[in-house]
């Protein structure tokens, strides 16, 4: 076998290796949803933090149609149109119809709520207690 054909052959196995890794992993949609996932638990967090250090009650948004979100001190962020987006939370705190909130206070308790995030058959859900003000995320398969 000459050089060529080593290298021909080892591109070929390289090759079928991303492609089964990327299959495996739910491709780009997966990472779509990993990636926003992560982000939305990331800025709930900051909206929790915000609330203790600030002594002040602060609100995260979210507006599934539109799929866009908000955060306090100007941060906001969309999500991609692939995914199917779900909220559950406390209409008390809502600022508009169709649109999400889920409140932080000082002593770092929340309205409490949910977000679910879904591609194909994947989801990724972010539960925010209640009484703690907890966030925890993480990825399921769908029971639909």
């Amino acid at each position: 076998m000459s050089l060529l054909e080593m290298l021909l052959v080892v591109a070929l196995i390289a090759i079928v290796g991303v492609v089964t890794a990327a299959a495996m992993n739910g491709g780009i949609d997966g990472l779509r949803l990993r990636t926003a996932g992560k982000e939305l638990a990331s800025q709930l967090r900051y909206t929790r933090t915000q609330a203790i250090a600030t002594g002040e009650r602060q609100r995260f948004l979210i507006d599934p149609q539109a799929r866009t979100w908000q955060a306090p001190n100007g941060r906001h962020g969309s999500l991609p149109a692939a995914l199917e987006v779900r909220f559950r939370g406390a209409r008390e705190v809502a600022v508009a119809p169709g649109q999400g909130a889920i409140a932080f206070y000082p002593d770092g308790a929340s309205s409490g709520g949910g977000i679910q995030l879904q591609v194909r058959d994947a989801v990724w859900k972010i539960d925010v207690g209640w009484i703690t003000g907890e966030v925890r995320s993480g990825q399921s398969r769908s029971d639909r």
